[in-house]
């Protein structure tokens, strides 16, 4: 039975005689900034009333409550603590670990006095390593803690530590079910699914599998069973996420979980860099999933962990942002190497809503060097964040990190850590892909705003003239909603906005060159000077949701070649001032969103446009598709419709049929602009017979002309 405990922490450094409520699972600092009424950590600077933190040691300690039976053990069981830690039971070190992903069960039975025994639980300060520059980053380079937390170009330097996952104390009789796992394979030819039961226990033990609707389907004594004709489960999009259930049980107790029949692979993608010539070298990275025997185009996001102290996420926190990127028509996230893994339900949920999971282990932006401590860490925490894992269907692949062949980590396929990473998911999980990191040949990071300096043009034009096989990174900032800046901003500093320390530490500029994220000299070339704060933030939205828009559809657009769009990133671990994100902090969605959902449509009359700003005597253009990543054939009918100001023009109708898992590239549109003075905006309407539509709203800048032009009298196509 399980006994939650009434924990208590302490600085052993800053008024070690003081203990305050500690909440677990959670972040110790957070519980010390409660009692000590730190200012909202997430407004202005107030983040740095956590840097003088940074290397106390800290306590948990409980009394120990709970009821032991005649035969029964008791065992502290914890889910994972960070980051470096000891266990003492009555003042007697038990247990010593450094990572925070391998859980424990100690048996605590011949260690207890039987009254008022005390659990404690000593942290070590947070790793740092002296190799690189101090206080970036750099310090997580020989550690396996979130290089998020040391700080990154969207959110600021604040680690924690502490009991982050579940921790509680369990009394276990000859009843007990333990050390369970089960696992479901699929055979190639998708009719026989095998479930193997792997467990412990002294009392015998039948097993049984349920379907959706709670049927049973099997059940018996035996540990390894086959399920003929599965039902499958499919992402997001492709089918539904059908889960089974199982369950162990005996005549006092039971455990149950659920699984998932699935084949996944990683294929070439079509029109790959095949070099003819010897030697031979590489061709692109394999980037094209293959679920149950069908490729399907990748579209989603990146994650990051929702909250800087990511001991305090819970399922619904989780839920609301899984849900979200479920609602917009999303069936992939990486999970970027910065934040590490998620909690476990956050994986239980991922399986039910049909998320395809790319897991990147917590390397990111590093050269990770292969000293004998940093190996043998490593691979205690990947092989537990393996085995944690590896029954979980929505589990598409394993990544070593992120962007570690890149100038700034250095780090290549000799790099010892990533051949510790491929042989440990080979021995452990040998049927699930890896790769080494993000991008790899072929695959793309970048573009980051809307108008790239650097290459002089627009991010949404650059895409339409790429050529990659997956684009596993891109983005494009907002300024974020005004009511949420006046939390987090001092009013004096809001509008007009300068290079404030409130500004800078919210990341509107500084995070990653001067201008970034705020991007005000691009929101000048495009709109001039602003009269307000919500005017910034209108014409940034603006920006960002069309820039989505069509980067996501472009993507689409260059399939079966281009098999992955995932943009960064989803949500954020605190509010910016401005950042690439869909979902602002805490959980409110910003206006692009519900355009990424738009173009992420299962099928979708789409128009390529080469360029966001129009000016009268331009001949736009617009390049027409339907877009249909269903598993079926998809036939539709679209009017397209040109407005500008009060005038609005019907340009053609198009019949279109695509097969399964296919694009149809269609007519092109050619209209020449005449001037309309009172117009500002360009609007180009795709409206389906099924109701569905997609409406562009681009810049229209009209010039003087001798002679104006009715808008009725100009429309033509090609």
């Amino acid at each position: 039975m399980r006994f939650d405990q009434k924990w208590l922490g302490r600085n052993c450094q800053k008024n070690p005689e003081q203990w305050f409520e500690a909440s677990v699972p959670g972040n110790i600092q957070h519980d010390f900034a409660i009692f000590h009424q730190f200012e909202d950590w997430n407004y202005a600077s107030n983040y740095e009333q956590f840097l003088p933190l940074e290397d106390d040691h800290w306590e948990y300690k409980a009394v120990l409550n709970y009821d032991q039976k005649d035969g029964e053990r008791v065992f502290f069981v914890s889910g994972g603590i960070d980051y470096t830690y000891e266990v003492l039971i009555n003042g007697k070190k038990i247990y010593f670990y450094e990572g925070m992903y391998r859980g424990f069960e100690l048996d605590l039975t011949e260690h207890l006095g039987g009254k008022d025994d005390v659990l404690t639980v000593h942290i070590y300060p947070h790793p740092k390593s002296t190799g690189g520059r101090p206080n970036t980053r750099d310090e997580a380079d020989a550690c396996c803690k979130p290089p998020l937390s040391y700080g990154w170009d969207f959110n600021p330097r604040l680690l924690n530590s502490g009991m982050w996952e579940e921790a509680y104390i369990e009394t276990r009789g000859v009843s007990y079910i333990g050390d369970c796992e089960v696992l479901a394979t699929l055979s190639d030819d998708l009719t026989c699914g095998t479930v193997t039961f792997d467990f412990s226990c002294e009392l015998p033990c039948t097993t049984a599998i349920y379907d959706a609707d709670g049927n049973e389907v099997l059940k018996g004594t035996d540990r390894k069973v086959t399920v003929q004709n599965p039902n499958l489960w499919w992402c997001n999009g492709q089918g539904d996420a059908y889960l089974y259930r199982w369950e162990i049980r005996n005549e006092r107790e039971s455990k149950s979980g659920h699984i998932g029949f699935r084949t996944i692979k990683l294929l070439r993608n079509e029109g790959a860099v095949d070099p003819r010539d010897f030697p031979k070298t590489r061709y692109d990275a394999p980037m094209t999933v293959e679920l149950n025997g069908r490729r399907i185009f990748a579209k989603g996001t990146n994650w990051v962990a929702p909250s800087l102290f990511w001991g305090l996420l819970d399922a619904e926190i989780y839920e609301t942002h899984i849900r979200m990127a479920h609602d917009a028509n999303m069936n992939s996230f990486r999970m970027h190497g910065g934040s590490g893994r998620a909690k476990r339900y956050f994986y239980d949920l991922c399986d039910r809503y049909g998320i395809l999971l790319w897991q990147e282990f917590p390397l990111a932006c590093n050269n990770y060097r292969a000293t004998p401590h940093y190996m043998g860490m490593l691979e205690s925490e990947a092989t537990a964040m393996i085995r944690d894992l590896r029954h979980h269907p929505s589990l598409a692949l394993w990544c070593g990190g992120n962007e570690l062949y890149n100038g700034w980590s250095g780090m290549d396929e000799q790099s010892h850590a990533l051949r510790l990473l491929n042989k440990l998911c080979y021995e452990n999980d040998y049927e699930r892909p890896f790769i080494a990191t993000s991008p790899l040949i072929g695959m793309a990071h970048g573009d980051y705003t809307f108008w790239e300096n650097a290459q002089g043009g627009e991010t949404i034009g650059a895409f339409q003239h790429s050529h990659y096989t997956a684009y596993t990174e891109f983005g494009l900032p907002s300024i974020t909603d005004a009511e949420l800046l006046k939390k987090v901003i001092p009013a004096d500093e809001l509008f007009p906005i300068e290079m404030t320390k409130s500004w800078i530490t919210h990341h509107g500029f500084n995070a990653w060159g001067k201008n970034a994220w705020l991007c005000l000299d691009v929101l000048d070339r495009y709109f001039g000077p602003a009269s307000s704060l919500e005017e910034l933030v209108d014409q940034s939205n603006w920006l960002q949701s069309e820039g989505y828009r069509a980067i996501f559809e472009e993507a689409r657009r260059q399939w079966p070649h281009c098999s992955m769009a995932l943009n960064w990133c989803l949500n954020e671990p605190w509010t910016t001032a401005a950042n690439n994100t869909l979902i602002a902090f805490p959980s409110y969605a910003k206006p692009s969103l519900d355009y990424v959902k738009k173009a992420l449509r299962p099928t979708l009359f789409s128009a390529k446009i080469p360029c966001f700003t129009w000016f009268m005597n331009d001949t736009f253009e617009a390049e027409l598709w339907f877009l249909n990543d269903k598993p079926e054939t998809a036939a539709g009918k679209v009017k397209v419709s040109l407005t500008l100001g009060d005038e609005t023009v019907t340009l053609l109708e198009w019949n279109a049929q695509a097969e399964a898992n296919s694009n149809l590239r269609g007519p092109t549109i050619r209209y020449n602009l005449p001037l309309v003075e009172t117009a500002d905006k360009l609007i180009l309407r795709l409206e389906a017979e099924d109701g569905q539509a997609s409406t562009y709203t681009y810049q229209y800048k009209p010039k003087k002309r001798r002679k104006p032009v009715n808008i009725r009298s100009n429309n033509g196509m090609g």
